[in-house]
């Protein structure tokens, strides 16, 4: 219950900060909208502009405040504008419609869990054969380390690029942008998962002859797996990320990154953070099903949680 209950302020309090916040983006458009109408508008006062014309502009015509919360296009929209975008496009459209977040949503989930799986898959081999080769661990590590210091945004438009000149087109480069972003945290953690017994474990297995293959199945694997599940919470929400960077380049006509490109172009900034909202949502809905699963597979193999 304290839990709920601290979410709850939290929540509220980042609600009335943003309602707050809205004012001072909102002043100027509302206000150059209500001179057009022929409304009398007080400019700041001298000092006002020294210091902070919106603040000036909110203070000297408070009677426009309301709104900067009902803006078509704000700079900032007000919490319940997003939504009731948000609600419009998930509930009262069609999951098929061209407008319904959902189909959005799918378009990008779909490279996202393909994009993860490639991913996890080769940051597993990757992990694998770093434990069990110094020459992996001399030559692959640094390079992996060193990848993810290329900007993804800068190295988008080039694997897509790279890819369309081969033919590849469609979901494949995208989640090409998604495995590279999520590859690296999986190496991490199961480099650190499969090292985690300590030397008297490994003692005991060579004790009782145990093969390199036995030593991984009984020993290393086990182990690792709460790194594994940590990896992959940071693994899946970089996936998302990817695959929404990856729609960017290609002016997109469906996804998220669709629907942020779209809103960015006619000015729909509403759109834009109904769309940003949703890819929060469906990466907490992926972490949580992780979690879920973690907890399952644990408990299953009798780790405490």
């Amino acid at each position: 219950m304290r839990s709920i209950l601290a979410v709850l302020t939290v929540l509220a309090v980042i609600v009335v900060f943003w309602y707050a916040a809205c004012v001072p983006m909102n002043i100027k458009g509302v206000l150059t909208e209500q001179e057009r109408a022929g409304a009398e508008v007080q400019p700041p006062s001298a000092k006002d502009r020294r210091d902070m014309s919106e603040f000036g502009l909110v203070m000297n015509n408070s009677f426009a405040i309301p709104a900067t919360w009902e803006q078509d296009r704000p700079r900032l929209p007000a919490p319940h504008q997003v939504a009731v975008e948000m609600w419009e496009t998930t509930v009262q459209k069609k999951i098929t419609s061209k407008r319904s977040l959902i189909y959005h949503g799918w378009v990008t989930l779909s490279a996202t869990m393909l994009g993860f799986v490639i991913g996890t898959g080769l940051g597993i081999l990757l992990a694998v054969g770093i434990v069990h080769s110094r020459v992996m661990d001399l030559s692959v590590m640094p390079w992996a380390i060193v990848s993810q210091t290329i900007p993804i945004i800068a190295l988008a438009p080039m694997i897509i690029v790279v890819l369309y000149s081969v033919g590849i087109q469609g979901i494949i480069p995208k989640a090409v942008i998604s495995a590279y972003l999520s590859f690296f945290p999986v190496v991490v953690g199961m480099v650190k998962g499969l090292r985690s017994p300590d030397a008297m474990q490994l003692d005991l297995l060579r004790t009782y002859s145990a093969s390199r293959s036995q030593g991984f199945w009984k020993l290393r694997l086990p182990a690792s797996m709460p790194y594994l599940f940590t990896s992959l919470k940071i693994g899946i929400a970089a996936s998302l990320v990817g695959a929404i960077v990856g729609e960017l380049p290609t002016g997109a006509v469906a996804g998220l990154g669709a629907r942020l490109l779209a809103g960015s172009y006619y000015g729909q900034t509403v759109q834009i953070w109904s769309a940003l909202f949703a890819a929060a949502i469906l990466a907490a809905c992926l972490v949580g099903l992780l979690g879920l699963v973690e907890r399952k597979v644990l408990k299953r193999m009798g780790m405490a949680q």
